[in-house]
């Protein structure tokens, strides 16, 4: 291998570590207020649900897939919530996620069973499910006032927002379920050589509706954690260009969308450099459009940079 190849290759692989550290000393030397504890709060609980949904979607795109319907399964446990938070917070929650199982499973039925390609079978999702959401909300914002519920987006555990805790704990069981389990070789394998994971005798549909309903809870996870941190369900918002902000994610972070590979920590650097990127806009006085756009790029730039990394 040359010099040439070899950097290229250190590149691919640590590009977005790279990019972090880049971003993390520009906000330091011309970003006032950065390095601030408040800051990094801010930072860190608006990235969670980004990351939940990200963790999900690195097992979908390693399997060569994609979901698409991400935002709207977060809309539809956003909007489930206070229909059910009279019985309490804890039923209310375990209905969202039940929901979120549901409508990922689905996906994964229409994949695995059916045929039908990922990106078309999930578009369906995306474009019913926040229908759905805004009809059980009967198109209206609602405001939440249970204080149980609410202490998930706005308390603290161990010094930590109990959303990022939730998030970092979900990171490390997505890592352990792709590192150290037999499903996680097995989704591997199928992202790799669909066909020749079938004739080795491995349980390919199985796999594809568990890799696809648990990137359903992941999202219904992060609905739910949204709404506490908003105090309301906002069905018309919440998880909007969410399945962007992940796969963007996703794909700087290494994990390639030609699939066979999860790389979830790479994921997690992928949320925190997007993250960066959005903040560090926003505190220079840019539009929300900019970082979009620049969102983009930045999709274009990773897969340019990752379409040898195989």
């Amino acid at each position: 291998m040359t010099l040439t190849a070899t950097r290229t290759r250190w590149l691919q692989d640590n590009g977005v570590y790279v990019a972090v550290v880049a971003l993390l000393l520009f906000n330091v030397l011309f970003t006032s207020n950065f390095l601030t504890m408040g800051n990094f709060r801010t930072q860190l609980i608006q990235a969670a649900p980004v990351l939940i949904v990200a963790l999900g979607m690195a097992l979908v795109i390693g399997t060569e897939g994609v979901d698409l319907s991400v935002g709207a399964v977060m809309a539809l446990a956003a909007a489930l919530i206070p229909l059910y938070l009279g019985y309490g917070p804890l039923p209310a929650i375990l209905i969202a996620l039940a929901v979120g199982l549901a409508a990922g499973g689905f996906n994964g039925f229409l994949v695995a069973r059916v045929g039908i390609q990922p990106i078309v079978a999930t578009l369906a999702l995306l474009v019913a499910g926040r229908g759905l959401a805004l009809v059980i909300a009967n198109g209206q914002l609602v405001q939440l006032h249970d204080p149980a519920f609410l202490a998930l987006g706005t308390d603290d555990f161990l010094g930590l927002p109990i959303s990022v805790l939730v998030a970092g704990v979900l990171a490390i069981l997505v890592a352990g379920l792709v590192n150290r389990t037999t499903f996680g070789r097995q989704l591997v394998a199928v992202g790799g050589n669909r066909r020749a994971a079938h004739l080795a005798g491995l349980p390919v549909s199985r796999v594809l509706i568990g890799v696809y309903a648990i990137t359903g809870v992941l999202a219904a996870v992060a609905g739910v954690l949204a709404t506490s941190r908003l105090a309301a369900s906002d069905p018309a918002d919440i998880g909007l260009l969410m399945e962007l902000s992940a796969i963007t994610a996703v794909v700087v972070g290494g994990t390639p969308l030609t699939g066979g590979k999860v790389r979830v920590l790479g994921t997690v650097m992928g949320v925190v450099l997007m993250q960066l990127v959005r903040a560090t806009l926003i505190k220079h006085n840019l539009p929300d459009s900019i970082a979009q756009m620049i969102q983009a790029a930045i999709i274009v730039a990773a897969v340019y940079v990752a379409r040898e990394r195989r």
